[in-house]
């Protein structure tokens, strides 16, 4: 059984990091892409990031320079690293695995002062 399970959200201030983690189990973790969506308050859920088995990356233009997406195959977890964020980067963020079309709970990230 898939399962992937979000850690690392919280407040922070503007211009602030975070750190999102995603555990996953139940597949060969490294044979396969994985992805992070957002989706805030009253918008569709959209792509932020993804990275493929071979490691190459690709981002949403709104947060290109300001993210990076990482994965460590050894403890089957991929990372999101937030910095300078934004207001408008608040939503609930949600770790996928496109090849099982499998979700994770979601995790509120909110930036504000």
């Amino acid at each position: 059984q898939v399962q992937l399970v979000e850690s690392g959200g919280g407040l922070v201030q503007p211009g602030g990091s975070l750190r999102l983690s995603c555990a996953a189990s139940g597949f060969t973790f490294s044979n396969y892409a994985m992805s992070w969506y957002r989706q805030a308050p009253g918008k569709e859920r959209e792509l932020v990031a993804n990275i493929r088995s071979g490691g190459i990356t690709n981002y949403a233009d709104s947060v290109k320079g300001r993210f990076t997406i990482s994965r460590d195959n050894a403890k089957n977890t991929v990372y999101l690293q937030m910095n300078s964020l934004k207001p408008e980067d608040t939503a609930v963020y949600y770790c996928k695995t496109p090849r099982f079309n499998a979700w994770g709970q979601g995790i509120q990230v909110t930036v504000s002062s």
